[in-house]
């Protein structure tokens, strides 16, 4: 996993194609000053293990041709006063300044009385290494002079030898890539979930996007009237002025934020020489992703949405059987080898390509060597699970412990804001409890994140940046609750009985596992939320596959962009085993009603299929868990409510969830 970034002045760029089916891009967004170093400092806490940039200047030759020539520079090599360059970029005419706030100094871009025009594209690269047997360090470049900053991982669709990195091998690919259609075919062909930004020297074309459920981060900054400047980042930076949730709009509707989460796709910037003033231009197209499947996959089109009654007595039908024989059929799913009737129902199915996500994310030979070389294989913890003890995280911790070597350790992190009160930390213990009965020889590690939202001023101020451009109440205590799990830092039990643990002394304990399993997407795709129900109440089972559509639809703009930046500011890798290709795939063509049925009550019918899982994995308990979300479970929203809105009562009349914070003092 990686943080990047790019910056591009002195290119006017063209974005009007985008929003041809919509409004124009603002002319006018929030007013952000920050330094390159705050850029890198916030990209670095997402990859601790290297920190590198690029430069690249474009300029047309001197004699005065349309040809434009290219010179990579080492950013360390020019940045001698980058603490105080600011990014307060201004365009004026051709030439391109970068004005310090901090002295008054300028340094320009370039010396129009000794070059020819120009422009830069600065590359950043911060990487949390996870895979490959080498070291590396982005920007990547290559003989042809392409630069690669790329923040993924490919589990499928394209072969990938076992000792390779994948920003290597996707260098390697790129490189082979020769029409600017290629491009576009190749990463859509990928499985797993990427951001990328990508300078293809040959043909002068920037390319840059993300996979198309958005599994990893990707904040762009538009050109404005106001503001020529380029941008492009994983996360955004702290800003100095801290002004930004003080800031209107003037129409009194609220500010428009300096970033945008890319939407889902693939986009290019091919950079070419001006007819008029000798500058440089260059419009962003979009390009559609080619691969079949992955765009059926996009549609989100279900074949088989309203059952006839036999189809509903069918279900109860093998339901009811699978609970009266559910020793057999876990047989049946420990078994797992070959045979078509092992897998009939499909809950069996399902287990089966659930367990190979969770294989692909967790294997060993996706994981750095060099870090379980250091650290020693004993007491070596290679993966986590955000762990409430609920149906979702239960499931990802058994076939965790199903696909993980029996000598690591497996750290389940629970947060709560209200001690042991918290419905989550006694589902969390409860979960823990049944984890050993169903795995006994695994040693299980609960861990213990303890927090106070009156004690997290500065956190809070912190995590406000990285839920940008979201700014609700709701997504401010999802994204510090995901924050401080992540990070792993709490307490665990000394000790390890397969007895009662409240009786056990606790002792500090951290984390260091890089790889976080995360149960996001499940919901989306199985009908966990109240307003699945509530679309099923108006409008049957049409109304709730739309409702469902759209989640899977608008889950890279809600949930897995902030998800995302706020688990890995902690140096930690968020990986989603429910948002696998192929098993989205399959949970897709089965008939709605095999995945849920919203006239059973709730923790029965919602999320069926699952529950059905986690029967089949000797979960009993956890298979009748009602839906409960990590800002409640936690009890961090009543915390909040009481906070920010005097009770939770005053908070629910006015809507908090959805709330938008408007000033700072909120937050203290």
């Amino acid at each position: 996993m990686c943080g990047i970034a790019l910056i591009v002045s002195g290119v006017r760029i063209d974005v009007s194609c985008l929003f041809l089916d919509s409004t124009c891009p603002p002319h006018k967004t929030e007013d952000l000053v920050f330094s390159v170093d705050d850029l890198k400092a916030a990209l670095r806490r997402r990859g601790p293990d290297s920190l590198g940039s690029k430069k690249v200047n474009l300029q047309f030759n001197i004699s005065g041709q349309k040809n434009i020539s290219t010179f990579i520079e080492d950013d360390e090599a020019l940045e001698l006063g980058a603490d105080i360059e600011k990014l307060h970029i201004v365009l004026s005419g051709n030439k391109c300044d970068c004005v310090s706030l901090d002295n008054g100094l300028s340094c320009s871009l370039y010396n129009a009385g000794v070059r020819s025009p120009s422009a830069e594209l600065h590359f950043i690269g911060a990487t949390l290494q996870l895979r490959g047997i080498n070291p590396l360090v982005q920007p990547l470049v290559d003989s042809h002079e392409n630069i690669l900053v790329y923040n993924g991982e490919i589990f499928g669709g394209i072969h990938i030898a076992s000792d390779y990195n994948d920003a290597e091998f996707l260098m390697q690919a790129l490189a082979k890539c020769g029409s600017r259609d290629s491009i576009p075919d190749l990463l859509s062909m990928i499985k797993g979930p990427w951001a990328i930004i990508y300078w293809q020297d040959s043909s002068r074309t920037l390319w840059f996007g993300r996979d198309a459920f958005g599994r990893r981060s990707l904040l762009v900054h538009w050109p404005t009237e106001d503001d020529p400047t380029f941008m492009l980042s994983s996360v955004s930076p702290l800003s100095p002025i801290e002004n930004k949730i003080n800031h209107e709009a003037s129409n009194g509707t609220g500010y428009l934020s300096y970033w945008e989460e890319l939407p889902c796709g693939i986009y290019s910037v091919h950079v070419e020489a001006s007819n008029s003033n000798r500058g440089l231009i260059g419009e962003v197209r979009r390009h559609e992703y080619t691969n079949s499947t992955l765009k059926e996959l996009i549609k989100w089109e279900r074949t088989s949405i309203e059952p006839k009654p036999e189809d509903l007595r069918t279900s109860q039908y093998e339901s009811s059987r699978m609970q009266h024989n559910v020793h057999s059929t876990l047989l049946e799913a420990a078994a797992c080898e070959t045979g078509p009737n092992q897998f009939s129902l499909p809950a069996h199915s399902l287990l089966k390509t659930l367990k190979e996500s969770v294989f692909r994310r967790t294997s060993l030979y996706t994981i750095y060597q060099a870090t379980i070389s250091d650290v020693g294989q004993e007491g070596y913890v290679p993966v986590a699970v955000l762990f409430s003890g609920g149906l979702d995280s239960m499931i990802l911790a058994a076939l965790l412990d199903q696909c993980l070597d029996p000598c690591y350790e497996i750290d389940l992190l629970n947060v709560s804001f209200d001690g042991q009160s918290a419905p989550d930390r006694l589902s969390g213990k409860a979960g823990l409890e049944e984890l050993r009965r169903v795995a006994p020889s695994r040693r299980w590690r609960l861990v213990e994140v303890d927090a106070e939202l009156s004690d997290l001023a500065f956190e809070t101020s912190h995590v406000m940046s990285l839920i940008e451009p979201a700014n609700t109440y709701m997504d401010l205590n999802i994204g510090i609750a995901l924050w401080l799990a992540a990070r792993g830092d709490g307490w665990v039990s000394d000790g390890n009985s397969d007895g009662n643990d409240n009786n056990l002394a606790r002792i500090k304990y951290k984390s260091k596992a890089r790889i976080l399993l995360v149960g996001s997407g499940a919901d989306e795709q199985c009908a966990g939320y109240g307003r699945h129900r509530t679309s099923y109440r108006r409008g049957s089972w049409l109304e709730l596959d739309k409702e469902m559509k759209l989640d899977i639809q608008r889950i890279w703009k809600r949930n897995l962009g902030r998800d995302d930046r706020c688990i890995a500011d902690n140096g930690k890798e968020a990986r989603f085993p429910f948002l696998d290709e192929d098993v989205m795939r399959i949970l897709l063509n089965f008939p709605l009603w095999e995945v849920t049925n919203l006239d059973q009550p709730s923790g029965i019918g919602d999320k069926k299929i699952l529950r059905k899982v986690a029967q089949l994995l000797g979960l009993h308990e956890a298979a009748v868990l009602p839906k409960r979300a990590i800002q409640f479970g936690s009890r961090i929203a009543r915390e909040s409510n009481r906070k920010n809105f005097g009770s939770n009562r005053a908070a629910n009349q006015a809507s908090a969830g959805s709330v938008m914070i408007h000033s700072k003092s909120n937050l203290s």
